[in-house]
């Protein structure tokens, strides 16, 4: 039997074919019932069968687009990449790179969609995660992607006389300021919204980051 490639983000909608949109749905549906199950039942006490008959899909389906149960949560672990990467791409070139990341960064996070259910499948995720490898794993992975695509979009608002150096130092930079501020948020209660949300926590921790680096100031 041909082992089945790990999740990988799909292009944006705009370049997706019809059967490559019907797959990132049939992925998301699945990420959807893995991370519901993951919530009720936790890892442990949840299967990759579980998983496709709570997605309506069946197991074969599950395996040709995952690895393992835990794989099944990335899709929806990554739409938060995805959409604030969206959001940074709408800043115009030469527009200050520090108000870009933290304009993006702060929508995205305060997004009616993240806070009413993202940011808590987020948390419930990373929570699980602490007693779970192979799903913290995932989450490190998730990380990884989304920086890999931010470094074009970084690259496109600094203008082609950037430091490619600094370019990729900014991308690690902005991605880690906002996993490390979901991952201290999510140790907590605190709600989504307000003071020490995510957007606040991750808006401090990118100024931390980046503070004094060149390509934000211009120099």
């Amino acid at each position: 039997m041909r082992s089945p490639r790990p999740y990988s983000p799909l292009p944006g909608p705009g370049a997706q074919s019809l059967t490559e949109r019907r797959k990132a749905a049939t992925q998301l549906d699945i990420a959807r019932a893995a991370c519901a199950l993951f919530a009720e039942h936790g890892p442990d006490g949840t299967t990759a069968e579980d998983i496709a008959h709570r997605a309506g899909v069946a197991l074969r389906t599950f395996y040709r687009y995952f690895r393992n149960k835990q794989e099944a949560v990335a899709p929806l672990l990554a739409t938060g990449g995805d959409t604030w990467r969206a959001l940074l791409a709408e800043e115009h070139p030469g527009t200050p790179l520090a108000e870009a990341l933290e304009r993006a960064v702060t929508r995205s996070l305060s997004d009616p969609t993240a806070v009413g259910e993202g940011l808590e499948v987020t948390r419930g995720l990373l929570r699980a995660s602490a007693t779970d490898p192979a799903l913290r794993a995932v989450w490190y992975r998730v990380n990884q992607d989304s920086e890999e695509h931010l470094v074009p979009v970084i690259a496109r608002l600094a203008g082609p006389a950037a430091d490619p150096l600094a370019v990729r130092l900014l991308a690690a930079a902005a991605t880690d300021a906002i996993r490390v501020s979901l991952e201290v948020w999510s140790e907590t209660d605190t709600p989504p919204t307000g003071p020490d949300s995510p957007a606040q926590l991750a808006v401090r921790s990118l100024r931390e980051l980046t503070r004094g680096m060149d390509i934000l100031s211009g120099r």
